[in-house]
């Protein structure tokens, strides 16, 4: 029976990559997390010392905290911050528990990019509609959740990348696009080590419309037709990538729990 104040690594994964995740607090020790060093998605580093930065960090949220077994360190914080009125629990075995649950994923600490301010700025070319809206949906629900995206004239996209130390993505020629017949979102999966079996799924749909190839998919042509009508409704890219955010959360729920589900009503009709 799992503790009180506490989640279980098999809980927390059905809410990591939903609007519903907690945020997620890795308060490791630095010797630990250099002998280790990944982050659960979603997470971010922050010292175990600091209750105040760590408080300031959850807000109004709920919190799960992260050391390396579930131990001393995030027990201690979690019942202090529950002291000061905040939602937060621990991970049942900590990192450890995390890592040793067969298909959850970890991602490599060094592959995320992140300013010296701690969160991470992205830039494209305007007018997103598949790829550069997926991709932004998949780095704020399982990279970075505080991560921003610029939307800018494709001549101007690396030229604002260096203005603003941000990383561009999906142009020719960038580390973050597309590669061989494979969408940037692909590129995106093998950089942060994220091929669990729904990520895969959705890549594959997300690749045969942003490549139109509907054969790969019988589901892209829809995500093909919504994405341009997305694009068309909104004039205000960030008012798109929005709204493409709940489209995609509903993509991912269908790609973890509902890819085998249809629907035909009224049954036992004949003609």
């Amino acid at each position: 029976m799992p503790a009180p104040n506490s989640i279980t690594p098999k809980q927390l994964m059905r809410l990591v990559g939903t609007p519903e995740a907690p945020v997620l607090i890795d308060i490791c020790i630095d010797a630990d997390f250099e002998a280790d060093p990944y982050l659960i998605p979603g997470s971010v580093r922050h010292p175990a010392t600091d209750i105040d930065g760590i408080a300031d960090r959850i807000g109004g949220h709920s919190a799960v905290m992260i050391c390396q077994k579930g131990k001393k360190l995030s027990q201690g914080v979690v019942s202090w911050l529950r002291s000061k009125g905040l939602s937060a629990e621990y991970l049942d075995g900590g990192m450890h528990g995390w890592r040793d649950m067969p298909g959850a994923p970890r991602i490599p600490a060094s592959a995320v990019p992140r300013r010296p301010d701690g969160y991470s700025l992205w830039v494209t070319r305007h007018r997103p509609k598949i790829d550069r809206i997926a991709c932004p949906w998949l780095i704020r629900r399982f990279v970075d959740p505080k991560a921003q995206f610029l939307f800018v004239a494709p001549s101007e996209v690396e030229a604002t990348a260096a203005a603003f130390c941000a990383n561009a993505f999906d142009i020719e020629g960038v580390f973050w696009s597309h590669r061989q017949d494979r969408c940037t979102f692909d590129t995106m999966l093998d950089e942060f080590q994220l091929h669990i079996p729904a990520l895969d799924r959705l890549a594959t749909v997300i690749r045969a419309a942003d490549t139109n190839r509907h054969d790969l998919a019988p589901e892209s042509a829809g995500l093909l037709a919504v994405s341009v009508g997305l694009s068309r409704q909104y004039r205000d890219d960030h008012q798109n990538l929005e709204a493409g955010l709940h489209l995609y959360d509903a993509l991912y729920r269908w790609a973890r729990d509902g890819f085998d589900e249809g629907h035909d009503w009224p049954t036992g009709r004949t003609s």
